[in-house]
């Protein structure tokens, strides 16, 4: 006998509507929502060889990278032909790097490493001097170092296990900066630009604000993004310290309201300044189960009867009771949160019943769905 059972749930959501108390912002500084343009990382990348690796090493069929080999070689005036060389004992590599602003020649920096052939592992290896170029094709560091890849990998009897990725490494303090990226602080007109990390015109207007209340008429807001400042004489020959000043001033910064959803997980993130209008929600629960099952009937014997198989379903309905509850026109952000969760809201549940409040014009929020 087979028995088939269909589940059919049909949840019902209903709601009507309130605008949310707004809850203070944060106070926080000028050096966390905005920093000085031109200030910035460069990027570096370059190409070299991992070597000492106990097999784990790139196939002898990778023709570059035994074409590395020989070509490494005779800068050291060995001359041998790459199809005489074995490379599993090395490894051609990928070498990034970020170089940040400010830092001089001697300084060093951290470095990543890895494998672009097959490579099982770079264990063990140590990689050899690389130089590392910018976009511009110019060589402003030089890496050399063991590599510490922080995980292995093992086989052995058709089983294996891995911890981590070994075909990826780091090495701390490995590359040495070679050259110097000029950063300009201060722009011809003796300005300097703080750019917002989240452009923002309330935000941007407060931090020029803040600034002419400290130091006089000396900001500009250009755009959303960007607040032009200029050097007091002053400050002439302390740039660094007016930077500093500025950076330590306290806004009240403002942000658009937003709900933040990610679907697949079921998170849910709220900012202080969301607002709704007086909502009512109702939640009740609509099953129906459907169960069918299959009856042989069998013959007795030397009856002469045949056997006949029939199909029984039958349909079980249950609606919930459903849950209502209304907020108030002073409900904050907390308050919508508790009063769902209060009803037997799961996080999904929330998620379907913010989109429909979004649909119907009743949540003034942007809502992102992630």
């Amino acid at each position: 006998m087979r028995r088939l059972i269909i589940m059919i749930t049909i949840l019902s959501c209903a709601m009507a509507i309130v605008p949310t108390a707004l809850a203070a912002s944060s106070i926080t500084r000028i050096k966390d929502v905005a920093k000085v343009q031109g200030v910035r990382a460069n990027q570096l990348v370059g190409y070299g060889l991992v070597t000492g690796l106990a097999g784990t090493g790139d196939s002898n069929t990778l023709v570059q990278t035994r074409q590395s080999i020989a070509n490494m070689l005779k800068s050291f005036g060995l001359t041998v032909s790459d199809s005489q060389l074995k490379s599993k004992n090395v490894a051609a590599v990928m070498v990034t790097a970020q170089l940040p602003a400010f830092v001089k020649p001697g300084d060093t920096i951290d470095m990543t490493v890895s494998s672009m052939g097959d490579a099982k592992s770079l264990q063990g290896g140590i990689l050899l001097q690389t130089p590392l170029k910018a976009a511009n094709g110019q060589v402003y560091a030089v890496g050399q170092g063991p590599i510490s890849t922080g995980g292995y990998s093992a086989s052995g009897g058709g089983s294996s296990q891995q911890k981590n990725f070994p075909t990826t490494g780091t090495t701390p303090n490995g590359a040495i900066v070679e050259r110097e990226v000029p950063t300009q602080l201060i722009s011809p007109s003796g300005s300097i630009t703080l750019a917002l990390s989240q452009p923002d015109f309330t935000t941007a207007a407060r931090i020029g604000d803040a600034i002419n209340n400290r130091f006089g008429n000396i900001s500009t807001t250009r755009d959303p993004g960007t607040v032009v400042v200029s050097v007091p004489s002053t400050y002439d020959n302390d740039v660094v310290g007016f930077v500093a000043s500025i950076e330590e001033l306290y806004i009240n910064p403002d942000n658009i309201a937003k709900i933040i959803i990610n679907e697949r997980t079921g998170t849910i993130v709220m900012g202080s300044n969301v607002t709704i209008d007086e909502v009512a929600v109702a939640q009740g629960g609509l099953s129906i189960r459907i169960d069918r099952t299959t009856d042989v009937s069998q013959p007795p014997p030397f009856s002469g009867g045949s056997t006949v198989v029939t199909n029984n379903t039958s349909v079980d309905v249950k609606e919930d009771k459903a849950n209502v509850m209304v907020l108030p026109s002073t409900a904050s952000v907390g308050d919508v949160v508790n009063a769902l969760n209060a009803i037997g809201a799961t996080p999904r549940d929330i998620i379907s019943i913010l989109q429909a409040m979004k649909a119907a014009g009743a949540l003034h929020a942007d809502l992102q769905i992630i």
